[in-house]
């Protein structure tokens, strides 16, 4: 199958202060140390996502752990993984299950919980000694901090007070943190916070420190708009992070729904999209019945560690994706329908889009999955243009089936897209109104990447996915800055927009020359497909040599590649939060290193 490459939860990490030594070895063994350290992976307002980590910092094996802490009234336990997890009134206990309770020296183990309330714990205690070793016996930790307020917000400041935290001892100060970030430690109880950005969403807590140096329990958020910015709406809520699961992916790329997990990217990520969908006969159809819902799964490959059986209702991907949303409540499943093979049925669906709304809601809500989805994703590749084949259903084609998708999916259900990002005079987001569909729309994917690549064989090399532009650049507006720039002033609100990451890089061969600008004989050679290889192989294959325009590139031999390092995409990161964008997303996760190293760096960036 040819396809086109493509592609909110505030993420806060807590590391209580951990220089313990638990002593677990008798006398006539050398002491063993570990250490505990806890994370808030994921925060969905209501309830959140917390992992313990226990490592082994000794010389000697551990057999088995116990953690226990406090957390503050309203803030529970309401599954966990890995563990098995206990409490009394406020009170909670972990120990190891049969399978990790062994840990050796150097090693470490962790185990997940998801929480109901926002309170973080405190008293921390590993196999009953302080998990931090500064804990003076019988010396509570202070209280939370009252919820601060906000005042005096302009467009690159903030005020913040906060009532006093209490403790037995006394507090020594109080240290105040921006989306989950420490930037400061005061003595009082307010604090200005400046240097801020224009029209930019903020997330402030409070954390106090007693006089013995223990940390208590971070304080209730205050969200912060500042001032100016534009008239673009602020964004509401969390940054999407969203990524592109392919059906495919499970034959010759082994890349299985359970790979989110042992990789650590489904608690890193906020949404998936499913793809793809077929588009035919102008309506919504199955892409691979037997990717989708029929191949059953081994133990090993499935995510729940139970094989599929011959005669349960649902197998395949769908059925992974159910228990994975099982594993992780907050995430957000979409299907996606189109792509770059299957975007040529839009045109007769854009001739009656309610009965093309309707057939896509009949099919994503069958009653055989519904429950995994929670909305479409439209990627038609594109509206009154050409991809690989030309559409002329005119300029008004795509409003009006995003305006029929929306009323037949409602309030309750996401409605996305993925979008041309053309930034050029007279190009494709010049072609269809995408401004007037936005208000139908929760975001648009801008496939900020493939803007150049070896369909032009000879060259010139070039960035496939450049941030701005620079001397040099085959065709001006094709960069992400200024296909952002051409939607919001068309009038598409930042907050709806999502810069795109490819995890993958794009090269020719016969390149003699380092830089951007090079003459070349044809396309690199890549593993599934000439000219296109993932980042994970890349990364060792052709490591980056330079950068050019945000990403990187590299030259090895007489291949010229380019792609995104976990660097350029934290200052891709940095500046999709400073243009006040929604998130981002990337096509697609079989890219990525094993440990999700892109996925984590997308994480981060945006939290």
């Amino acid at each position: 199958m040819r396809f086109r490459h493509r592609a909110a939860a505030g993420f806060a990490t807590l590391l209580l202060p951990l220089a313990g030594l638990v002593g677990l070895a008798s006398p006539a063994q050398a002491a063993t140390t570990a250490t505990a350290t806890y994370a808030k992976t994921q925060d969905w307002g209501t309830g959140f996502e917390g992992k313990w980590t226990v490592k082994n910092t000794g010389t000697t094996a551990i057999s088995s752990w116990t953690i226990q802490w406090d957390f503050p009234s309203g803030t529970s336990v309401t599954s966990a993984w890995d563990a098995d997890v206990t409490s009394s009134g406020t009170h909670w206990t972990a120990k190891n299950k049969s399978y990790n309770g062994s840990i050796a020296p150097g090693a470490s183990v962790s185990f997940g919980f998801n929480g109901a309330g926002s309170g973080s714990p405190s008293n921390c205690k590993l196999n009953g000694d302080s998990c931090d070793g500064t804990t003076v016996p019988g010396d509570a930790a202070p209280s939370a901090p009252g919820t601060p307020t906000a005042s005096n917000i302009t467009d690159t400041s903030a005020k913040l007070s906060w009532s006093a935290a209490t403790d037995d001892k006394g507090i020594k100060n109080y240290d105040v943190l921006r989306d989950g970030s420490k930037i400061a430690t005061v003595t009082t109880t307010s604090y200005s916070d400046t240097g801020l950005s224009a029209g930019t969403d903020y997330s402030y807590t409070v954390q106090a420190r007693d006089t013995a140096d223990q940390t208590g329990p971070v304080s209730g958020a205050v969200a912060v708009h500042t001032t100016g910015g534009g008239t673009n709406p602020p964004p509401t809520g969390n940054k999407v992070k969203l990524g592109y699961f392919t059906e495919w992916g499970i034959y010759g790329r082994n890349y299985n729904v359970k790979n989110l997990v042992t990789s650590g990217s489904a608690a890193k990520i906020t949404h998936i999209n499913y793809a793809f969908g077929n588009v035919t006969n102008g309506q919504c159809a199955i892409g691979d019945s037997y990717a989708d819902y029929d191949k059953a799964f081994t133990a090993d490959q499935s995510v729940s560690g139970v094989a599929d059986t011959w005669d349960q209702p649902l197998r395949g991907n769908f059925n992974q994706l159910r228990e994975l949303k099982a594993k992780y409540p907050n995430l957000k499943v979409l299907w996606s329908f189109g792509g770059w093979t299957w975007s040529g049925g839009f045109a007769q669906a854009a001739a009656n889009p309610t009965a093309f709304a309707q057939s896509c809601y009949n099919l994503v809500k069958d009653p055989r999955w519904a429950d995994v989805f929670d909305g479409i994703d439209i990627d038609w590749e594109y509206p009154n243009a050409c991809g690989l084949s030309c559409d002329t259903s005119g300029a008004a084609a795509y409003k009006n089936l995003m305006s029929a998708l929306r009323a037949k999916f409602g309030s309750n259900n996401l409605v996305t897209a993925a979008v041309t990002a053309d930034g050029s005079s007279g190009g494709k987001i010049d072609a269809a109104d995408y401004a007037g569909a936005a208000q139908y729309v929760d975001w648009y994917n801008v496939m900020t990447y493939d803007f150049f690549g070896a369909w032009a064989a000879q060259g010139p090399t070039a960035p496939h996915s450049p941030l701005t532009s620079y001397s040099g650049i085959p065709t001006a507006g094709f960069t992400t800055a200024d296909a952002m720039a051409k939607y919001k002033a068309k009038g598409v609100p930042a907050s709806k927009l999502l810069i795109g990451i490819g995890f993958y890089g794009r090269g020719w061969t016969g390149v003699t020359q380092d830089a951007p600008g090079g003459t070349a004989t044809g396309p690199a050679a890549g593993t599934y497909e000439q000219g296109i290889e993932d980042y994970k192989v890349l990364k060792t294959s052709c490591p980056a040599t330079g950068t050019v325009a945000g990403t990187a590139y590299a030259h090895c031999g007489s291949n010229w590649w380019s792609y995104d390092t976990p660097a350029t995409i934290n200052s891709k990161m940095a500046w999709a939060k400073s243009q006040g964008l929604g998130g981002a997303f990337f096509w697609e996760f079989s890219g990525d290193t094993s440990n999700g190293e892109l996925v984590s760096a997308i994480n981060s960036g945006l939290s």
